[in-house]
């Protein structure tokens, strides 16, 4: 299945550098372009993407804003950061927003496509490293009630996936099958009322559940 995808970056060089990665491959398609957030609503809406590449750092109306507002819409699509910098609050705000995860731009363009299959596929990527000095930074500022009702096989999920494991090397680090920790994933993003799993591990971190350091 082809899939569509709508750049957004207010640097024209970027717009096509990423243009032409992505239109190499036979099963990804740029359906859309945009140079900052209020025009990525617009675009967004008007060619139904799977996933928006989305720069943070924008006039007028910036990634974090466009990120919050596509995604409220019904059947929004996936939003992937692509950003200059990892350490940077626009970013940790964009995943607070519901990103599914951020690249670095100096990425290479097998990772770029991969992180676009990823997110499309409904996984996250996550950069435990960053999001955890990200995270330390902030320190503990809110309450997440979802918290209390993790079960403490959940809870041991949501510890793992902090860590950035994946659902098989969670299932062979319980010694459980593979759609057990599916399922307990699932438990644990409802409960949190997350939408993935980076949604998941930033809500552990912000309720002090997993300490940063």
């Amino acid at each position: 299945m082809m899939l569509r995808v709508v750049i957004v970056d207010d640097e024209d060089l970027i717009r096509t550098g990423l243009r032409i990665i992505i239109g190499a491959e036979p099963d990804l398609s740029v359906v859309g372009e945009a140079s900052d957030g209020a025009e990525a609503v617009s675009v967004v809406r008007e060619t139904r993407p799977d996933v928006v590449l989305m720069d943070v750092r924008m006039p007028a109306v910036d990634g974090i804003q466009a990120t919050r507002t596509i995604l409220a819409g019904q059947a929004p699509p996936k939003v992937l950061v692509v950003t200059t910098f990892e350490n940077d609050d626009y970013v940790y705000d964009a995943l607070r927003a519901g990103a599914s995860g951020f690249l670095l731009k100096r990425a290479r363009p097998e990772e770029l496509v991969h992180a676009i299959r990823l997110v499309a596929s409904g996984d996250s990527l996550l950069f435990p490293a960053a999001i955890r000095s990200l995270a330390a930074a902030r320190g503990v500022d809110r309450t997440v009630p979802g918290i209390g009702r993790l079960t403490a096989r959940e809870a041991e999920v949501l510890r793992l996936m902090a860590r950035g494991l994946s659902n098989g090397e969670i299932a062979a680090e319980l010694v459980v099958g593979p759609e057990t920790v599916k399922t307990h994933v699932g438990n644990v993003l409802a409960k949190l009322d997350a939408r993935d799993r980076t949604q998941a591990v930033i809500a552990a971190y912000e309720s002090g559940f997993v300490s940063p350091s």
